[in-house]
């Protein structure tokens, strides 16, 4: 793989876990909550692990096979952003359902945190629709490697993003409950704006 490729998927990566989701909660409320933002984190990228491993193991060459298939997953996606997005505007307070119990471990906060990720319709779609775009068999790379790195590319911005953003909820919205739902609002019509576009892109 070249400089070229991998500098592309990590600017499309980005702007894609850039974009609040489900993650995005769980990493603020571990914040707003005082608990380990370390564990919050690491949970969701362990949840990334798995979808990284079935990647490799070929579903996304298999998706790229498949320009119907490809364009059902990306239409499913947007859709999915859009819902969420709506849900995100009807119910501000969403950034509370990562709540966790009083007295949780930081290994309880860690396994929500992969289930959350790990069952993300989001990730998978990230996952099947967006890697086989950055694969190329031609290049010499074995697709299995492409797609470890491609994987551990996100993982990396993942961790680094949600992390960022953990730590910026427990030392800013906590004390300012105003901003903490600007920032909901603000990240449904994102979400529904990102996936408006898609869908037209898919349509048109």
């Amino acid at each position: 793989m070249d400089t070229t490729t991998l500098a592309a998927f990590l600017a499309v990566d980005l702007l894609l876990v850039f974009t609040p989701g489900a993650d995005w909660a769980y990493a603020i409320a571990a914040g707003l909550r005082d608990r380990s933002v370390v564990s919050a984190v690491a949970g969701l990228i362990t949840g990334y692990v798995g979808y990284t491993l079935l990647a490799v193991a070929g579903l996304a060459v298999l998706v790229a096979s498949s320009a119907t298939l490809l364009t059902a997953l990306t239409v499913a996606g947007a859709g999915y952003l859009v819902w969420l997005g709506c849900n995100v505007l009807r119910q501000p307070a969403v950034l509370t359902a990562g709540e966790e119990p009083v007295g949780a471990s930081r290994r309880q906060v860690m396994l929500k945190g992969i289930g959350i990720s790990g069952l993300n319709p989001k990730a998978l779609l990230l996952y099947l629709s967006l890697f086989p775009q950055f694969i190329h068999p031609a290049t010499g790379w074995p697709v299995a490697v492409q797609t470890g790195v491609l994987g551990t590319l996100h993982m990396t911005a993942c961790a680094v993003v949600y992390l960022g953003v953990g730590v910026l909820a427990r030392t800013v919205l906590k004390t300012r409950p105003s901003a903490a739902r600007a920032v909901t609002r603000v990240s449904g019509v994102m979400m529904i704006a990102i996936g408006g576009f898609l869908l037209a892109e898919q349509l048109a």
